[in-house]
């Protein structure tokens, strides 16, 4: 299992390390005796529609969603069609009160992500209804490695930090070049001295892009059919 792309250029060494083969074992076994999310075709699928040259949004998320359907390989997002999770609601919200736009009717954010959002789960793979179950099984060491290279990036990115896990992330990143914005993760209880909602990461995300010369982030795409979206 090898990410797709010009990843592979940059993250090629980690493929051989003993660390990665122990981690692949470990999920042939998991595959093997339990239901394991997203499908093994699946797991790449951040990278697949987001390349390393393209990327200039991080959203780091801690594992995928554990249950039959919603795991797709891209960090907060359920295919269309399928319920939407409280949290990805919670970001819903936040979209709704910081651009002024519609409610999204689906849960589907590939839109974002063939924009150059990187939508990364510090963790790849779960076990059904068992959340956290792979956690400190390798993944973190290889999606560390993830952020260390797009923060060797010469163009400046944003990283979206949302909830504790992804907040630990921040020694990896160059502060004084891409820019960081922080707030509670999206299913944490309402916190008035940290909350997510009223954090307006979306807006911030593109007057920080445009401010470096970039393209700013059509959020609002999530807002439409997928067909729609990418047209």
């Amino acid at each position: 299992m090898q990410v797709p792309g010009d990843w592979s250029a940059v993250l090629g060494e980690e493929f051989s390390k003993a660390d990665w083969r122990e981690l692949q074992d470990y999920l042939q076994k998991e595959r093997q005796d339990h239901t394991v999310y997203p499908p093994e075709d699946q797991v790449f699928k951040a990278f697949r529609l987001t390349a390393f040259a393209d990327t200039k949004v991080v959203i780091l998320g801690q594992d995928p969603y554990h249950q039959a359907g919603q795991a797709q390989g891209l960090a907060f997002s359920v295919p269309e069609g399928v319920r939407i999770p409280p949290s990805l609601r919670k970001i819903h919200q936040e979209l709704c009160s910081d651009l002024d736009a519609e409610r999204p009717t689906h849960g589907n954010l590939e839109s974002w992500a063939r924009q150059g959002v990187l939508l990364l789960n510090a963790t790849l793979t779960v076990r059904d209804s068992d959340p956290n179950q792979h956690h400190g099984q390798g993944w973190e060491r290889f999606t560390d490695r993830v952020i260390s290279v797009v923060n060797d990036k010469p163009t400046p990115v944003v990283f979206m930090l949302w909830g504790g896990s992804a907040r630990a992330k921040k020694e990896l990143i160059d502060t004084g070049r891409h820019c960081v914005i922080e707030a509670a993760h999206p299913a944490a209880r309402a916190n008035a001295r940290d909350p997510f909602l009223g954090s307006r990461p979306f807006s911030r995300a593109n007057r920080f892009l445009e401010d470096t010369g970039q393209v700013p982030i059509n959020w609002t795409s999530a807002c439409r059919p997928t067909d729609a979206a990418g047209s």
